[in-house]
């Protein structure tokens, strides 16, 4: 399937996928929406622990970027695990330059390194940040236990991909996660929306970053059992 880079309104650049009418993140602005879905809604719920996160698409490992600069912050030692089925090229991810659009101390040389680490072993990106790529779809994931305090649903839409946003798929993902623990998206569709419902989570509805009116995000009550 072709990819092309295109850049968004805020200057960053996502990949495009031409076929499907589809991008990696948000033409409104790639690392506004990652900031506000996954930064705001989602890792600044926790502080002052260790935080183990699932991210379902690695992609153009925006999201890990920012969160393995966001912890220190939050006081967060995070162990980060991320399911990705078509790794971005080595060409894709330099021109892509999230190192240089991110504007924080370091970032550079993190994005070099979570992009050239090995798959499927734990890698010590810094003190406090482990890092697990795995090549893994989705729909063959299990969790061997709750796992997990934060999931990162970052799945391409459900428009053109309809069988990752399904009960089977949120009930995966409530059985892997912790008690208490949640899960952000940037879809708010209510069919998502009943899906995640169905299985077990309480959902909100969040103002959405630029161009999007809402988002989701789904908590897992504190008082639930392992599984859906």
């Amino acid at each position: 399937m072709e990819r092309k880079i295109v850049r968004t309104a805020d200057g960053s650049k996502t990949i495009q996928l031409p076929d499907w009418n589809e991008q990696y993140h948000s033409l409104h602005g790639a690392v506004q929406e990652a900031y506000h879905v996954f930064i705001e809604s989602g890792l600044r719920q926790f502080s002052d622990r260790e935080l183990s996160i699932l991210e379902v698409g690695f992609g153009t490992g925006l999201n890990a970027l920012i969160t393995l600069a966001e912890a220190p912050s939050l006081h967060l030692k995070l162990h980060y695990t991320a399911l990705e089925t078509a790794p971005v090229t080595e060409a894709e991810w330099r021109e892509l330059g999230y190192g240089s659009t991110v504007d924080i101390s370091g970032a550079a040389l993190w994005y070099e390194q979570l992009h050239g680490c090995p798959w499927e072993q734990p890698f010590t990106l810094r003190d406090g940040f482990i890092l697990t790529k795995r090549n893994t779809d989705l729909r063959q994931f299990v969790a061997s236990s709750p796992a997990y305090d934060l999931i990162y649903f970052d799945a391409f839409g459900a428009r053109v991909q309809p069988d990752l946003w399904t009960e089977d798929i949120f009930s995966r993902m409530f059985s892997a996660l912790r008690p208490g623990g949640i899960l952000v998206t940037y879809s708010a569709k209510g069919s998502v929306r009943r899906a995640m419902e169905a299985v077990g989570f309480h959902t909100e509805r969040l103002p959405g970053p630029p161009g999007k009116r809402e988002m989701l995000r789904a908590s897992k009550p504190h008082n639930a059992s392992a599984t859906a």
